[in-house]
């Protein structure tokens, strides 16, 4: 990953005014949404509203594209609009498996990302992740719950396996995972419970709904002063040991070798990326 991906804010296409407005939030990636967020009779307006809003500049922003899926009457359409629009990817919803990527492929000539938000996309991941042009997949959770006949749990077991598959796909083939979304926009506690549930599973960042949700996540997913310590701590030690023949130093009573530095060199970069980022 380039850059930070912690904090992905849905923004309805049809709203010129929240596109508008999300020039200036503090959001890593903004997902401008033709999809679930626009209403059928909306879509064609949404398209020519999109259009004039990304005339503007939106800075490091990530800019993604949500598409309808290109078997309902507007995929088509959209897919031809991305080839017009410059956004850094788009994303296609309800993803079951490498062929509808495929089908895409033939469409758009930008960088995919994938919705998995079926039972399909779960047990197909592997698949969908080793596609040549993904760059990212994103969890739909809501849709993926109401498919599984999930019940709401604060602490998302009925969520885990197929959040766990998708995570393990992505790993595999080092793409970017972004977590689903949280519903209650205004219960912050609640937010961030899931965000480091999600943070701990291994997720890049959470999608949101809403700009209110926006700095808990960044600050969620961001390394924290202590762990960027740590990693300060631990690349030094190595090499220190490094330095007089040994492969493993010792560090506050903990080993550290080759992957603990690694993995402390990464969230040094994460670090570094974000503050590039401005906020």
């Amino acid at each position: 990953m380039t850059r930070p991906c912690r904090s992905a804010l849905y923004i309805p296409a049809a709203n010129a005014r929240a596109m508008e407005k999300a020039r200036d939030l503090p959001a890593d990636a903004i997902i401008f949404d033709l999809e679930d967020a626009v209403a059928p009779a909306e879509k064609e307006a949404a398209r020519a509203l999109l259009e004039a809003a990304l005339k503007a500049d939106y800075g490091r922003r990530l800019k993604i594209l949500r598409i309808n899926a290109l078997e309902t009457e507007w995929g088509q359409g959209d897919a031809a609009l991305a080839t017009r629009l410059p956004v850094d990817a788009v994303l296609l919803p309800k993803v079951g498996g490498p062929a509808d990527l495929d089908a895409l492929a033939g469409l758009v000539e930008a960088p995919f990302w994938a919705m998995i938000e079926t039972p399909a996309g779960v047990l197909n991941a592997a698949a969908i992740a080793a596609h040549p042009r993904l760059e990212g997949m994103v969890m739909g959770t809501n849709d993926l719950a109401k498919e599984l006949g999930a019940r709401f749990r604060p602490d998302r077991l009925p969520m885990i396996a197929a959040l766990g598959a998708c995570l393990l796909a992505a790993r595999a083939e080092g793409r970017v995972i972004l977590d689903g979304v949280y519903n209650a926009f205004r219960d912050e506690e609640g937010l961030r419970a899931e965000a480091e549930q999600g943070r701990d599973m291994g997720f890049d960042g959470k999608t949101l709904i809403h700009p209110s949700q926006l700095s808990v996540a960044n600050a969620v997913f961001a390394p924290t002063e202590a762990e960027l310590d740590l990693a300060r701590r631990q690349i030094a030690a190595f090499e220190a040991a490094e330095a007089e023949g040994r492969g493993v130093a010792v560090l506050d009573g903990r080993i550290v070798e080759n992957l603990h530095v690694a993995a402390a060199r990464r969230s040094l970069a994460r670090a570094k990326a974000i503050e590039e980022a401005g906020f």
